[in-house]
């Protein structure tokens, strides 16, 4: 975003010095650029004619700048106290991590503040660069460690549809987070998952995959003809070296939930 100013003076560098103070920098900021529109002149015979010097001072503030700032006038509008900012841009990546004691309020119920506050802050980035940034807020590692949980999540309840061969159903979740459910489900043998609801009610279901066989004989009947389940079943009629758990297979592709735009991506409508 172009910001100026235009002043005058009685020299150049008086000008300069009102038009930078009014846009709150220095003149010796290294961010600011001027340009002389028209030089000052001395009036003739100190009666006729003579007029002041005048200049144009911009600054262009950058996506990270924006960010930055946009997040600061919500933490105002907020009045929370003792929040720091820490502001980083690497390969189109602007990272904006926030700490401080009332940072709770910012991460709302289970991040969902955070990912709308994320989600404007990229809208006010990209207003003032042409080249797509993307913007990711954290705070306290905030999102490995929900990251952490859905995966143990989606593995857990992965196995329990495998096992009894029910279906759980989930909360409503973002793409992002959905993403990392089907992708913790599907490496695990025997389960299966799919996403289901429209816009915000969309949730992830969990259930056992029908496409999959246990392999075992009808009424519990084992491989040997006339037998009653064999030598080789345990207890409850499972296979002495069968393990209660299903094996993870990493072969397994993830699906693709929201067609690879998760919670970072570019949102064009």
């Amino acid at each position: 975003m172009l910001k100026e100013v235009i002043a005058t003076g009685a020299t150049v560098e008086e000008a300069k010095e009102k038009a930078c103070k009014e846009l709150g920098v220095e003149t010796y900021d290294d961010n600011i650029e001027f340009e002389i529109i028209e030089m000052q002149s001395k009036k003739v015979f100190g009666l006729f004619g003579g007029h002041p010097a005048k200049v144009r001072v911009y600054i262009k503030e950058s996506a990270a700048q924006a960010a930055e700032n946009f997040i600061r006038n919500i933490i105002n509008c907020m009045e929370l106290t003792g929040i720091t900012l820490s502001t980083k841009e690497e390969d189109n990546v602007i990272t904006i991590d926030i700490e401080g004691e009332d940072v709770g309020f910012i991460i709302g119920r289970r991040g969902e503040t955070m990912d709308a506050l994320q989600y404007l802050t990229c809208l006010a980035a990209n207003r003032v660069d042409p080249a797509y940034k993307r913007v990711v807020i954290n705070t306290g590692d905030y999102r490995e460690k929900r990251e952490k949980t859905l995966e143990s999540l989606g593995r857990r309840l992965a196995i329990k549809a495998a096992k009894t061969g029910k279906k759980s159903v989930l909360e409503p979740m973002n793409p992002y987070e959905r993403r990392i459910i089907h992708t913790a489900v599907q490496k695990v043998d025997g389960a299966t998952s799919w996403s289901e609801g429209e816009n915000m009610n969309r949730h992830v279901v969990i259930g056992p995959d029908g496409k999959r066989s246990n392999n075992r004989g009808k009424g519990g009947k084992g491989g040997n003809r006339g037998g009653r389940g064999g030598n080789n079943r345990g207890r409850g009629g499972r296979p002495r070296n069968q393990s209660s758990s299903p094996a993870p297979n990493p072969d397994r592709k993830p699906l693709n939930e929201g067609e690879g735009v998760g919670l970072y991506g570019r949102i064009d409508k």
